[in-house]
């Protein structure tokens, strides 16, 4: 599907596979997979990259962070898939062919002859069936992906229908092409789990080019070819994902060999740029990453928004920026990155703030010289930014401690299932991952969401209704303007300052590999290409 205006899919479009290629390949009495594998039987070796943090959920039902995501691309298939490159735009993956037929009904037929590992068979639209209601049937805490799924009604082996309760313009460009769109075996799933449930990190059965072969926490995870894999071979033999939480030490390993592919920080690229390694493609893309400084609305330090607003207020964007990113990253205006639909020009509180505002605000509340804590990532960017704000926020004499976290503490702060941690919280600077639809970003921060992603625990009944009508809106600017509306709505209530989305410079050796990216950068391991 191409994409329009470089941001949203065009769901109308009939998605099908090149039926001439097929056919001349066939003709030769070569099957399709031994065709393409034929011609690339020189393909191999192992290929060494950086995640930012070590995977902690491979479920895609249940699944948490994009990096978990980056790993089950490989390890699984769905219907369609981003396509790599510079423009947002979706491929065919494991569906022969995907129409929407109506606002509310999306037909596909499955490629036949997509193997689940460990006996469990050949896919069937039984287990895209299985797959995408357990999401809903379970509450998982990512369910609000799939919106107003209804049911999937199987017609045959390979052919079903997505039914939807209402329309759900997501669904092209998040749903299907990223977590929750992968399909898992019925079969081996419920074996794993007895209900479907959640089977954690550990995978009953795999249908991508790849399989996990190994994991050890916090060093590495192992995937190698899958050798029940029909479709393309995949580039390398085994990629090893090293988790390194820090850009700098990710540089570092770059630079002594040890990593074929990383981002980098924008803080050192100009460094990068003036003495790259020897063997080093730079490539700069934009970022979808949102970054904010977010304040607990439930925690009595911070109930009164008088508070909230003095901390918003006593913020210096730019200052921030320029210690966490060297000047390299923009001001951001909300959430929704621009060329999104719902990308704000401007945000309500000027980037530099106001000292005396804040102040004001403290004065009201009757809070001055109240002392808070934030959490942060130990990401040198993180750090240096927690420090800056703690100065600032010395000015107006709020007292601001720096509780720096790794990320498998980090990630667990706000969530009710992992205990009380949640009520302690304070302030945090928090950073999340985004795709090419604002609802993505939106659907974290509604009432039902606290406890799970919305930490900040906000809750307001006029933005829960927009991100559900948002949804159904066809009408480009429309929809933008409900977006627009909804980040009003977060700052106004004191509990959000939205700081950046940082940009996506990554490095590789050219001799090495050709690597695949969504058009933020993001890497589609699946697709890395050696030289």
């Amino acid at each position: 599907m191409k994409s329009r205006k470089g941001y949203s899919l065009n769901r109308r479009e009939f998605l099908q596979v090149s039926a001439m290629t097929t056919a001349g390949i066939m003709a030769s009495g070569m099957s399709l997979s031994q065709a393409i594998w034929a011609q690339e039987s020189s393909k191999g070796g192992i290929l060494r990259v950086r995640s930012y943090a070590d995977i902690n959920k491979l479920d895609p039902g249940f699944y948490q962070n994009a990096y978990n995501v980056d790993v089950m691309n490989c390890i699984y298939s769905k219907l369609i898939h981003y396509k790599p490159g510079s423009e947002w735009e979706t491929e065919l993956q494991a569906a022969e062919w995907i129409e929407q037929v109506d606002p509310t009904h999306i037909r596909f037929k499955l490629r036949e002859g997509i193997m689940f590992t460990g006996g469990y068979g050949e896919m069937t639209a039984e287990d895209v069936k299985f797959s995408f209601e357990r999401v809903i049937e379970h509450n998982s805490p990512v369910k609000d992906d799939w919106g107003p799924l209804d049911h999937v009604e199987v017609e045959d082996d390979y052919t079903g229908v997505i039914v939807l309760k209402s329309p759900f313009e997501p669904l092209w460009n998040v749903t299907l092409p990223y977590g929750v769109g992968h399909i898992v075996s019925k079969k081996a799933v419920l074996e794993a789990t007895e209900d479907g449930g959640d089977f954690g990190m550990e995978p009953p059965s795999f249908s991508g080019p790849y399989i996990l072969d190994e994991w050890r926490p916090n060093q590495v995870v192992i995937l190698k070819r899958n050798p029940e894999w029909t479709g393309p071979k995949p580039g390398f033999d085994e990629i090893r994902i090293l988790p390194i939480g820090d850009p700098r030490t990710a540089e570092t390993a770059y630079r002594s060999g040890d990593l074929d592919f990383t981002h980098i920080s924008l803080s050192t690229l100009d460094e990068f740029k003036s003495n790259p390694p020897q063997d080093t493609v730079i490539e700069e893309r934009p970022s979808l990453y949102y970054v904010y400084v977010g304040m607990n609305t439930e925690n009595p330090k911070l109930q009164d928004i008088n508070v909230r607003r003095a901390v918003q207020w006593a913020i210096n964007v730019p200052q921030l920026l320029e210690v966490g990113y060297f000047g390299q990253a923009e001001v951001a205006t909300g959430m929704v990155a621009p060329g999104l639909v719902g990308h704000r020009e401007q945000a309500l509180i000027p980037p530099e703030g106001d000292l005396e505002k804040a102040r004001e605000y403290l004065r009201e509340a009757g809070a001055e010289g109240i002392s808070l804590r934030i959490d942060v990532l130990n990401e040198s960017k993180f750090t240096a930014m927690a420090e800056m704000l703690q100065a600032q926020l010395g000015q107006i004499g709020i007292t601001l401690e720096i509780d720096v976290q790794d990320p498998g503490s980090f990630w667990s702060i706000g969530m009710e299932s992992e205990g009380d941690r949640w009520q302690d919280m304070e302030l945090i600077l928090q950073r999340f991952s985004m795709v090419p639809d604002p609802y993505y970003a939106t659907t974290f921060f509604t009432c039902e969401q606290v406890g799970n992603w919305n930490w900040e625990r906000f809750c307001n009944e006029r933005f829960d209704e927009l991100n559900a009508e948002a949804v159904t809106v066809q009408d480009e600017e429309e929809r933008a303007e409900m977006y627009r509306e909804m980040q009003d709505l977060l700052e106004e209530s004191g509990a959000y300052r939205f700081l950046t989305h940082e940009g996506s410079p990554f490095v590789y050796r050219e001799s090495v590999m050709t690597p695949a990216t969504r058009p933020d950068g993001r890497p589609l391991f699946r697709f890395f290409d050696p030289v």
